[in-house]
């Protein structure tokens, strides 16, 4: 796949489903140092702040640019000493967006809409001194609205991305490409609406096309 996006792609994001994979931190080392690409590692660590640190650190040391992780702000706190002096970013996982109102019920958070839920999250984020939050494009802009009462600039990436036209699946707070770039979201997640293509390539140039219309609208309105 980095091989059929060579040119067009140049950040890539490995995830639980390559987690235990022969040879991964290899991948990840080659993907960095040999073949100059950035890498999002989506491992969403969740654990008590001293075994945060030391993971985290280990994530540092490879070169990854992006890591998620869940937690309170003291192992939020725990995961921004391990990355040290680095260049890691660190993000907060809110809420996944195949989730919805029955999910977060379930899950015991039955006094919150998603969006409340999302927005708590976020808030502990900015006072753990985090990077940024991972939530849907439906949130994005009430994550910034949030973000500038701190007087902090706090990115959104945001995956659950589907073009228009894209069949139902399992992202339920789906948004387009620019439908998430008008709400403020400052990266997108793409999965298989490229892997999934029957010319990865092709749809990711599509998709690119259809973000730098949303950036370039947004220059022209701003």
């Amino acid at each position: 796949m980095v091989d059929a996006l060579e040119g067009v792609v140049g950040f890539f994001k490995i995830g639980l489903t390559l987690q235990l994979a022969p040879g991964v931190e290899e991948l990840v080392r080659h993907l960095i140092k040999d073949r100059g690409k950035r890498v999002f590692l989506d491992y969403k660590y969740y654990d008590i702040a001293p075994t945060l640190t030391k993971a985290v650190a280990r994530a540092a040391d490879l070169g990854v640019s992006f890591l998620t992780v869940h937690g309170t702000g003291q192992c939020i706190e725990g995961a921004m000493r391990g990355r040290g002096s680095s260049g890691l970013k660190i993000f907060i996982v809110t809420v996944l967006t195949s989730h919805d109102k029955a999910e977060i019920d379930e899950l015991g958070y039955t006094n919150h809409t998603v969006e409340q839920l999302v927005l708590h999250r976020a808030a502990k984020a900015l006072q753990a001194g985090c990077d940024g939050v991972i939530a849907s494009g439906q949130e994005a802009k009430s994550i910034k609205e949030l973000s500038s009462q701190f007087r902090r600039s706090l990115l959104v990436v945001t995956p659950g991305i589907r073009p228009d036209g894209y069949p139902e699946d399992d992202q339920k707070r789906r948004t387009t490409p620019t439908e998430a770039i008008l709400a403020g979201a400052d990266y997108l997640v793409l999965g298989r609406p490229i892997t999934g293509a029957d010319d990865p390539r092709t749809a990711a140039e599509s998709i690119l096309g259809e973000m730098q219309s949303a950036f370039d609208s947004l220059k022209t309105t701003t």
